[in-house]
């Protein structure tokens, strides 16, 4: 807290400082039950009028990172994602919520699966509280579109940082 003021702020009763199998991805060289987290957040600024959530891992061996979870238009007045509310079969998204596509090319979450060996990667969850309440864009947006369409309507951001390893 800087001067009494509450800042936005990210939370999961999921993950700490470590991502676990229950947050890998299922398929590939992984074998994890590849459930989102459960995020809720915390002090939206003033102004907001929806709220989209980035996961992405910086560290993966690819120009742009990896994208693994990509929603838009979360309603304003919801505060939490439920564990697992990345998967497209439970509709568990809140309503009116978009859920596009993630790197591995399906829309939904999709859980970390760095290449064995590689070390441990970054993964950041982040919630961005934006000034419009809808983004002009549905399931089929690639993720680097849905972060430049969002960006000019960032009124702030907040992200927790999970690490995850396969080892050989």
């Amino acid at each position: 807290m800087k001067n009494g003021t509450q800042t936005f702020t990210l939370y999961s009763s999921d993950i700490g400082g470590q991502l676990t199998k229950q947050q890998e991805f299922n398929g590939s060289t992984c074998s994890g039950e590849n459930k989102s987290p459960q995020l809720s957040w915390t002090n939206a600024p003033a102004g907001t009028k929806s709220f989209a959530v980035v996961a992405h891992d910086p560290d993966a061996p690819t120009s742009g990172g990896f994208y693994h979870w990509v929603a838009f238009n979360i309603p304003h007045n919801v505060a939490e994602l439920a564990t697992d509310a990345g998967n497209p079969e439970k509709k568990n998204m809140p309503e009116g919520s978009t859920m596009s596509y993630n790197s591995f090319g399906q829309n939904g979450y999709a859980g970390p699966c760095p290449p064995a060996g590689h070390g441990p990667h970054r993964y950041l969850f982040t919630v961005y509280a934006l000034d419009t309440e809808k983004l002009d864009l549905d399931k089929d947006a690639q993720p680097p579109a849905v972060e430049f369409t969002l960006w000019p309507h960032v009124i702030q951001r907040a992200t927790l940082v999970g690490y995850y390893e396969v080892k050989e």
